[in-house]
Order: structure tokens, then C-alpha cells, then sequence
């Protein structure tokens, strides 16, 4: 159940951006195991004098951040992180302009399922891949 962020700085058609959505969609499935259609993933679209360049980086800078449950293992995250830069260049983004942020909260600090703690429910899916 990731959460996902996808903020750029430059306008995309509406099919460039179900790509990078789907690209990042994919990784999760792929990496981390995530269950079928579990697609919790917004894309935000900065003015450009709202969302600096870094040095280095081009017009096509794209920051991801993910929001995850903790549990995965240092090879599911790396995988994750180099399948969204894959994906991310198929689509014509250099590896250069893609930043990648995972965040993991401890399960008792999400509230899911009526206001219960994830760390009191069956998610329904493993965490340690």
C-alpha cells in the first residue's frame, strides 16, 4: 500500500503522465510485491518558478517520494528505486533527473481499516521481500 508522489515542473500530456503513474505502478508490483491494482499514486505538476532545478539536473527533474510500511529488505528498495529510473528513461527522462525518496513510518503510525493501527491488522500481503 505505497503512496506515491510523482512532482514535476513542466507540463506533460495526459498520456505522459499515465505513463510515469504506471512506470512507478509497475516498479511496485515488481519490487516490493504489492498487491494488483493497489495503485495509490499522485503526480503534481509545479509552476516552474515554484519547484527549483538542482545543479546539474535538466528541465525533465523528477522527484519521487513513496510513503511504505517498513519491512522490506535493502535489495526490494534498490530494485524499486533503479526499476522507476528504468521505466522513468524508457520515457525519455535521464537516470540524472530522477530522485527517489522512500519514507517508512512504523505500522503504528498509520491508520487504516476504520481508524485501527496497521500494526493490529492482516495487511493481507508481506512486507519482508
Amino acid at each position: 500500500m505505497p503512496f506515491s508522489k510523482i512532482e514535476v515542473r513542466r507540463p506533460r500530456p495526459p498520456e505522459g503522465v499515465q505513463a510515469l503513474m504506471q512506470a512507478v505502478y509497475e516498479a511496485q508490483r515488481e519490487a516490493l510485491k504489492v498487491p494488483e491494482d493497489d495503485r495509490q499514486i499522485r503526480y503534481v505538476e509545479h509552476r516552474p518558478e515554484h519547484f527549483a532545478v538542482p545543479p546539474g539536473k535538466t528541465e525533465d527533474y523528477t522527484y519521487v517520494e513513496i510513503l511504505l510500511f517498513p519491512g522490506r529488505s535493502t535489495a526490494a528498495k534498490r530494485a524499486l528505486i533503479q526499476g522507476i529510473v528504468q521505466r522513468f528513461g524508457a520515457l525519455g527522462i535521464g537516470p540524472q533527473d530522477v530522485f527517489v525518496v522512500l519514507i517508512e513510518p512504523p505500522l503504528e503510525n498509520w491508520g487504516l481499516s476504520g481508524g485501527r493501527l496497521a500494526s493490529e491488522v492482516d495487511l493481507g500481503f508481506r512486507l519482508d521481500v
